[in-house]
Parts: structure tokens; C-alpha cells; sequence
């Protein structure tokens, strides 16, 4: 199973790509992750994406594209993945489309969680405010005004997809606004073939 999750910064897209990797044994590809990674381990790739990543922009599509195509070669990725945060513009997903026709596979289905923006930012807000107390080190784009930011950006190059994905009959759009246990049954209805 070959699956992308689309939805602005702090949709629930992590959670739901977790709980998917586990319940189909398959592979959780998140970009975010393969970046901060990268950014740790001081690569190059790190240290191009480490200031971008910081200003909530975009990483340029070939050091995205280069890092997925590596990814899903990998042996775990052979039975499938879900992508978390990839593509994120409609280039990126022609180019995915092309490196997975190269390599005689398809994607199954494209999911977007639909969110209302005004409680995702407070949803954000609550979560600096949960790390903090707890003592936890916040990621760069753990601030207010990065996610603003983040979200214009979702809103003029990511957004686009889903009328992409729409157009080939690939997008199942869930409430994002649910309990996660409601938003994760519904994902399950539409990959079993139901309704969400």
C-alpha cells in the first residue's frame, strides 16, 4: 500500500502516518524527519535545508525528490509507505509520479486531512506551550509566526494538490477536526473501500 497525506502544518499527519505504518506494516516516509535528520547529522543536504527549514520555506524539490527516491528503495519501503509531508507542490508530485512509474509501482490513494486554521493555530500554540512545561526542546518551526508562515505556504503551493489528486479520482478528503481514534477510522473506511 502506497499512500500520501496531505494537510497544512499540524493536521495530525504525523499521528496518522504512525498509526498507518503500524497497521499495515508498512513504511513511514516523512520528509520533516528525513530533513531534521539530515540537519543533525550535518550533511550537506542538512546544511542547505538547516536555514530554510528554520524560515518555514520549502526545501528546493530536487533535495526532496533526491531524499524520497533513496528512501523508497530502502528494503522496509518494499511493502509499501505512506508519505507525510511529500509532495508538497504539484511538481513534486508529477516527479514522484514519474520515479514511481520508473519503478512499476503506483500510488493507492492520497488522503487529505481538512482542518479549520484558526483552531490548528491554537492547536500549535497549546502544543509550544505542552513542550515547554514539560521541558522539551521545541523544533525551529515550533513558533506562532513560522507557522503562519508555513500555512501561507501550504495555502499557495501545497494546496493545489488536492484538486491535482482530485482530477485523477485519487483524494479522500477526512475531517481533520476529529478526535485522532475518529480521524484514524475514518482513513481506515476509505482504504477499505467505504465512505469516510
Amino acid at each position: 500500500m502506497r499512500l500520501v497525506l496531505l494537510g497544512p502544518p499540524g493536521a495530525g499527519k504525523g499521528t496518522q502516518a504512525e498509526r498507518l505504518g503500524a497497521r499495515f506494516g508498512i513504511a513511514r516516509l516523512s520528509t520533516g524527519d528525513m530533513l531534521r535528520a539530515a540537519v543533525a547529522a550535518g550533511t550537506p543536504i542538512g546544511l542547505r535545508a538547516k536555514d530554510i527549514m528554520a524560515r518555514g520555506e520549502l526545501v528546493p524539490d530536487e533535495v526532496v525528490v533526491g531524499i524520497i527516491a533513496d528512501r523508497i528503495a530502502e528494503p522496509d519501503a518494499a511493502k509499501g509507505f505512506v508519505l507525510d509531508g511529500f509532495p508538497r507542490t504539484v511538481a513534486q508530485a508529477e516527479a514522484l509520479e514519474k520515479l514511481l512509474t520508473k519503478r512499476g509501482l503506483k500510488l493507492d490513494a492520497v488522503i487529505e486531512l481538512a482542518v479549520d486554521e484558526a483552531i490548528l493555530a491554537r492547536r500549535i500554540e497549546s502544543r509550544i506551550g505542552e513542550m515547554r512545561a514539560r521541558g522539551e526542546k521545541l523544533r525551529a518551526d515550533d513558533d506562532p509566526e513560522v507557522l503562519k508562515s508555513r500555512v501561507v505556504a501550504y495555502r499557495a503551493q501545497t494546496a493545489p494538490l488536492s484538486e491535482h489528486y482530485r482530477r485523477k479520482g485519487m483524494l479522500r478528503t477526512i475531517d481533520g477536526m476529529q478526535a485522532i481514534d475518529s480521524v484514524a477510522a475514518a482513513i481506515d473506511r476509505v482504504l477499505m473501500g467505504g465512505s469516510a
